[in-house]
């Protein structure tokens, strides 16, 4: 019996899950910024996520296919919101979520960017203006009444 039941829902599993795109965007090739563009797509595009790596995801929009930075989708279509529970169900068997999904960035430098790394002494030097003096901080716990205390280093 269960043999069965997996077997009906292992169709489920492989379906694509339907996405928007917020902004136009480059289709990529590879999932790199640098890799070639397939095409362009523009805002409010249609497309069927298939895969996710790293900050990117891959989906097929119509003929063409190719990686998209993962910030650029909104997951589901705008008709989503009566779907029955049953549909619900499906939807959590195939992708582990329920369809409602938080997107988070992932941001990394590519190898080239760190090897073209320059230093930026405006920036350093804004970012040490933010930088509270011992005295300042002592100013502002004495005026928020806060307390010293002794906390052992985790080990």
């Amino acid at each position: 019996m269960k043999a069965i039941l997996l077997l009906l829902l292992l169709p489920l599993l492989a379906w694509a899950e339907p996405a928007i795109v917020v902004r136009a965007t480059e289709l990529k090739k590879e999932p790199a910024t640098d890799a070639p563009t397939v095409s362009e797509l523009q805002e409010n595009t249609n497309v069927e996520a298939l895969e996710r790596r790293g900050g990117w995801t891959r989906v097929k929009a119509g003929a063409a296919e190719g990686w998209v930075k993962m910030l650029v989708l909104r997951y589901g279509t705008p008709d989503r919101q009566g779907e029955s529970g049953l549909s619900q169900l499906f939807n959590v068997a195939r992708t582990g979520a329920s369809g409602t999904q938080v997107t988070t960035g992932v941001r990394g430098l590519e190898a080239e960017q760190i090897a073209n790394a320059q230093p930026n002494p405006a920036e350093l030097q804004k970012m040490q203006g933010y930088a509270a003096t011992p005295d300042g901080a002592a100013a502002f716990a004495s005026q928020a009444k806060l307390q010293a205390r002794s906390v052992e280093e985790p080990k």
